[in-house]
């Protein structure tokens, strides 16, 4: 039997032992000729120096099986090794509603293929190739935080090193979970996971590397970004942990990325036009508490921050663990101009409860005048009667007259009494109905200036304070960069 189809059938029957036996072949033998004695096919000239040529020495094309059905190892005790690296190319979106991070990422595999080697100078130098991802065998990894899968079609090709290294590269866009810390919105910093780990294969037979290096890798995605959307990029961190959800421990690979929120549109657009409605209400305090026009202007500056309230409302996500300082900021302005509209309504009511007292006494003084009038009058015409009797008086005999001179030389001197009384009592009476402009203010309306002097210092006062505690608050996250 000639030797040639002793190997090809030996081959054919153990395909690992001979792959194990060319490796260690003879120095005075080269692969190719190695694989011309086999297959009884020889391969010269030009056809060494093409891919086919490799292939057909690892018997790709026929022998698939072997490099696709399981782990390439040749002892199923053996584990295999892999690298992951990743990059960020851009940050597209971060949903703080639906708490999702949405970036574009590029993914690097490395693994050790043990049916793989070919000698490099036997193939005029050629020391990797390569071939459709349907050939080899992929590390079955994950990413744990995706919600969609990334709708454009994988890298198709891999790269085979002649040393049996595999190299796997892939864009593409993840779309994750990242729960929202939105406590110093809108001067947050998001920090969002995308962990890697094996959906099959426990640690004994997938063992995952990483670099170690966070600056490092921290470069490598700031000179790779094309794109931060509203954010930016501060550093990328990298960790690794021990889960077991399936009974069996797993190594999982963690890429933290931390980004800070650009915040001078939210500042300009948001935070100032609430402080200058505060503002406002500041100078409202200069108009007359009298004036009905002080209460509508406040109640439409308290609608105003109102439906900065709702827009808000729309842009930060409900399942927050604590109120963001943003919302404290709009519940306090708020809180603060809804008890400077108390305060004038308070006055306002202070004010006219005085000015009804006054009305009132003005309207008794009124009807007092009106009676000392009438008396006045009647008193006048009284007066008129006794002169009208005086003449006829005269006109009696002389007899009478004598008798009753006394008398009536005492009425005329009474009512001369009596009417410079009355005409005193006039006087009185009108300097009291027309000197309400010099008097002094009633005792609701003392009361009034007093709670208004107070409020106003004190209201200055809570708004300073306030403002100066929720921008320390701010203050940490604003200037970690």
């Amino acid at each position: 039997m000639p030797l040639g189809f002793f190997l090809l059938l030996l081959f054919t029957a153990f395909p690992d032992a001979v792959a194990e036996t060319l490796r260690h072949s003879s120095k005075n033998k080269t692969s190719i000729e190695i694989y011309e004695n086999i297959r009884g096919n020889p391969v010269s000239g030009p056809a060494k120096c093409s891919f086919e040529a490799v292939l057909k020495y690892l018997n790709m094309t026929n022998n698939s099986e072997i490099y696709t059905l399981s782990r390439p190892v040749k002892n199923h005790n053996h584990s295999s090794w892999i690298f992951l690296e990743v990059k960020v190319y851009a940050i597209l979106d971060v949903r703080e509603t639906d708490q999702s991070f949405i970036s574009y990422i590029w993914i690097y595999l490395r693994w050790d293929n043990e049916h793989i080697w070919w000698n490099p100078e036997d193939f005029c130098g050629l020391d990797h190739i390569l071939v459709p991802t349907q050939l080899l065998w992929i590390p079955d990894l994950t990413i744990e935080e995706m919600t969609e899968q990334d709708k454009a079609s994988p890298s198709p090709y891999l790269n085979i090193r002649s040393h049996g290294w595999v190299e796997y590269r892939n864009d593409q866009v993840v779309i994750s979970t990242c729960r929202m810390q939105v406590y110093r919105f809108p001067f947050d910093i998001q920090s969002c996971n995308i962990s890697f780990k094996s959906i099959m294969h426990p640690d004994e037979e997938i063992m995952l590397y990483y670099n170690t290096n966070d600056t490092e890798v921290t470069e490598w995605s700031r000179e790779a970004m094309q794109m931060q959307s509203e954010w930016l990029f501060i550093s990328m961190t990298v960790t690794n942990k021990t889960v077991s959800h399936f009974g069996f421990n797993q190594t999982m690979i963690i890429y933290t990325k931390n980004m800070k929120r650009r915040s001078v549109l939210y500042i300009a657009n948001f935070l100032l036009p609430v402080f200058f409605f505060l503002c406002l209400d500041f100078g409202s305090l200069l108009m007359s508490d009298t004036s009905g026009e002080k209460v509508a202007f406040k109640i439409t500056i308290l609608l105003s921050v109102t439906v900065m309230q709702l827009i808000l409302n729309d842009i930060l996500p409900c399942s927050s663990d604590r109120i963001p300082l943003t919302v404290a900021y709009c519940i306090g302005i708020f809180t603060l101009m809804l008890i400077s509209l108390l305060k004038t309504i308070l006055v306002i009511y202070l004010t006219d409860k005085d000015a009804q007292q006054d009305n009132e006494t003005q309207y008794n003084q009124e009807e007092k005048l009106k009676i000392v009038q009438s008396c006045f009058t009647g008193l006048k015409k009284q007066s008129h009667v006794e002169s009208v009797k005086k003449l006829s008086f005269d006109e009696m005999p002389s007899l009478n007259k004598q008798e009753s001179t006394t008398k009536h030389m005492e009425v005329p001197l009474a009512m001369e009494d009596i009417s410079d009384e009355l005409r005193e009592s006039k006087k009185k009476i009108n300097l009291l109905c027309n000197g309400h402009e010099d008097k002094k203010p009633y005792y609701w309306t003392r009361v009034a200036q007093k709670i208004n002097n107070v409020f106003v210092f004190i209201y200055i006062l809570s708004a300073i304070l306030f403002l100066s505690t929720i921008a320390i608050m701010w203050y940490p996250a604003s200037g970690e960069i």
